[in-house]
This record gives C-alpha cells, sequence and structure tokens, in this order.
C-alpha cells in the first residue's frame, strides 16, 4: 500500500510542476517510488519462492538462519530488499520538507468559562498565537 502511495504522490507532484514545485522533486520522487517499486517486486517474488514449500514446512517458524540453511539465499535478498524498501519510504516522506516549509499553522483558544460547570462567559481575552515558529 505503501508503494501505492508513492506512485499516486509521484503523479500529483507530476500534476503540480510548475506552480507548487519544480521538476526536480518530481524526479526526486519518481526515483524513490520505482526503488520502492522494485525492492517490493524482489521482495515479494523471493518469499514467494521461499515460502513455495520447496525448502520444507518449518520455514515459518525459523527464527535464525545459517548459511548452510536451505533457502538462506532467498531470506537474504528478501531481507535487504525488505530494508531497502523501507529506506526508500524513509527518502520519500524527506521530499515533503519543502512542502511543509509552505504551511504554517495557527491556534485559536476560546474560553467560554473559568470551569466546565460555568455557564456565565469568561471575562479573560481570547488568546491567538501562532501554534509552530520559524524562530525555532
Amino acid at each position: 500500500m505503501g508503494s501505492l502511495y508513492m506512485f499516486v504522490q509521484t503523479i500529483l507532484s507530476y500534476q503540480m510542476q510548475p506552480k507548487i514545485h519544480g521538476k526536480q522533486v518530481f524526479w526526486i520522487r519518481l526515483l524513490v517510488a520505482i526503488w520502492c517499486g522494485i525492492s517490493a517486486f524482489s521482495m515479494l517474488t523471493c518469499s514467494l519462492l521461499l515460502y513455495s514449500g520447496s525448502f520444507g514446512t518449518d520455514i515459518v517458524q525459523k527464527l535464525h538462519w545459517n548459511p548452510e540453511d536451505k533457502g538462506y539465499v532467498l531470506h537474504m535478498i528478501t531481507t535487504a530488499a525488505e530494508w531497502s524498501m523501507s529506506f526508500s519510504f524513509f527518502s520519500f516522506f524527506l521530499t515533503y520538507i519543502r512542502d511543509f516549509q509552505k504551511i504554517s499553522l495557527r491556534v485559536e483558544a476560546n474560553l467560554h468559562g473559568l470551569t466546565l460547570y460555568d455557564t456565565a462567559p469568561c471575562p479573560t481575552n481570547d488568546e491567538r498565537t501562532r501554534l509552530l515558529s520559524r524562530d525555532l
């Protein structure tokens, strides 16, 4: 599902250029989405081959692998692809930094009474402050 999300966001990035951001962001997101797709495909393919039954039925409960075990190479490829896919997710989310720098949030707190049981309006003024500041 994360890979699908990446591809949808990449298509949206293509449609948002050049108003929101430049072509560089689109190309970076496209490369990271392709990296994620290749990692997901290799992980799923190797895990399907590993769990197909030709390497034994005890593979599902196996926690520790030794290099002389049957299916060790497929297990290592699956593990490396899984880590590669997670790094591609982190890399993809890092491309949002510039987008979120253009957003500021404000919070408005309205106190309607001094306690939960007060029905009279509160005599204090409303407070209006920025939620996130660029001065941090």
